[in-house]
């Protein structure tokens, strides 16, 4: 089971599931529209249950403001699970920025990298965000290369 007090709770809502996590981060729906550039009318729309599905741009802005993958958004709009291969991990050691991670990290029972035996993570090691995605070398909530998040021994 993933580990991760955000995740999307089996027959919640986008509406509930946005009101969660908003008021865990303790935002104001005016506040999470200012921060995620949209209009705060769309925030309301979205926790009064009359937006179930959101654009991309929504999308993207909810997820990076709420500090939550955009698949956890996606699943939640489809009335799905998240699923436990979703979880993006690496190693930090073996992973060369700009490449696809290894098809078995991405197992939901991997922990450890095979080639060198260090342990995987699925979290900036700098600010503790979770890795959303590889299209860039760098954590979107902090700036800090994943590469040179490598501790050296």
């Amino acid at each position: 089971m993933i580990a991760d007090d955000n995740l999307p709770q089996e027959g919640e809502t986008l509406a509930k599931y946005v009101r969660r996590i908003r008021k865990k981060l303790k935002l104001s729906q005016g506040e999470l529209a200012q921060r995620a550039q949209l209009h705060s009318q769309s925030i309301g729309k979205i926790e009064l249950g009359k937006t179930e599905r959101l654009n991309s741009k929504t999308l993207t802005s909810l997820a990076k403001t709420l500090a939550i993958p955009e698949d956890y958004l996606i699943a939640v709009c489809r009335g799905v699970a998240v699923t436990e291969t979703e979880s993006l991990k690496l190693c930090f050691e073996c992973w060369q920025p700009g490449t696809e991670a290894e098809a078995y990290w991405l197992d939901r029972r991997s922990r450890f990298c095979f080639l060198c035996g260090k342990g995987l993570s699925d979290r900036c090691l700098n600010c503790d965000a979770p890795i959303q995605s590889l299209k860039f070398r760098f954590c979107p909530f902090c700036g800090q290369s994943y590469k040179k998040l490598a501790k050296p021994e």
